[in-house]
């Protein structure tokens, strides 16, 4: 009998998008097939790391091998599977440790996640793929910002956010030169770093895809209408929005948006599941951002484009892992 994988879920982390973290690992343990998987969650939280076991309780892991030991079985991990929005799980930091310790994981390497958390770079890095860029700049804390350079170069509205930060947290759509200050002080308590771009009216699209050694599959685009400004936190996760999959845009817009997702998801040397979000404006497709952790509760928008595309999340997420402990074993 072939011996079943053990698989760390790795949630929670040290940002505000911990509570969407969890409530995303407990939905892929419920996607993960029991039948191949040993499926473990373990609490990242500063520098307590937790194995949280339905039956018997809390156990702390060892950071030394990445390992956990349960009444006195040591147990250690074929693949960590990471569900973290935010840090340390998006941005590099995790994915480091892994690395040291050369056990497989699902998201993309160290310098992938690290540069498409922080939004101006990731910018940078997209600007030769042929995507559009909507017109922005960034400031440091402590930096002194004069609002009305900020409206004669960008104009007004204005989109003011924390560079690395997620879920739309500290992020405001400011239309006078009086807010430009208080969205500055509510972004800087996500991060040091903020940057503020000109507003684009137009259709929010986002596309997710995934590629593997053998396979690529890229899902149906999803159009976003939010009820709100625009695609804030409530919209995100208090049903302020409507997500359409597929889009209800051309055959040849989608294909263009498919085309360009691969080809950024490429440039940035991206791994395992990706959400390229978009704002496509007098035929123009400008880049948002890319999720390198998308949120995975049963109404997410991948789980949708997956549902859409006639596959189930437990297949993509066996793809995802085996191609990652397939990775390490060459």
């Amino acid at each position: 009998m072939t011996k079943h994988r053990n698989i760390a879920i790795l949630a929670g982390g040290n940002s505000s998008e911990e509570g969407i973290s969890l409530k995303g690992a407990a939905q892929i343990t419920k996607w993960l097939s029991k039948t191949s998987y040993n499926v473990y969650t373990i609490l990242v939280k500063g520098i307590g790391w937790t194995l949280k076991h339905p039956e018997l309780g809390d156990f702390q892991v060892s950071k030394d091998d990445f390992s956990v030991t349960i009444n006195g079985e040591k147990i250690v991990f074929d693949c960590a599977l990471i569900a973290i929005h935010g840090t340390p799980g998006e941005n590099g930091l995790l994915q480091g440790y892994l690395e040291m310790l050369n056990i497989p994981y699902t998201t993309g390497g160290v310098m992938n996640t690290s540069v498409t958390f922080n939004k101006y770079f990731c910018k940078e890095l997209v600007r030769d793929t042929g995507v559009d860029l909507a017109k922005g700049s960034i400031f440091h804390k402590g930096q002194v910002i004069d609002p009305s350079i900020i409206a004669i170069h960008l104009g007004l509205p204005v989109f003011v956010k924390p560079n690395e930060s997620g879920s739309s947290y500290g992020i405001s759509k400011v239309k006078t030169l009086e807010d430009i200050a208080p969205a500055i002080t509510k972004a800087l308590t996500e991060d040091n770093t903020v940057l503020i771009e000109e507003f684009i009216a137009g259709r929010e699209l986002t596309c997710g895809l995934v590629k593997s050694s053998d396979k690529e599959y890229i899902f149906p685009v999803t159009e976003i209408i939010s009820k709100n400004e625009f695609f804030d936190y409530e919209a995100k996760y208090l049903n302020q929005s409507e997500e359409v999959t597929p889009a209800e845009i051309s055959d040849s817009l989608s294909e263009r948006i498919k085309i360009l997702s691969s080809r950024i998801y490429d440039k940035l040397n991206c791994r395992g599941i990706v959400r390229i979000d978009y704002i496509y404006s007098n035929d123009q497709l400008y880049f948002l951002e890319i999720n390198t952790v998308p949120g995975m509760s049963e109404a997410s928008i991948i789980p949708q484009q997956v549902n859409a595309f006639g596959k189930d999340m437990h297949e993509i997420f066996s793809m995802v892992i085996e191609d990652a402990i397939a990775k390490k074993d060459n």
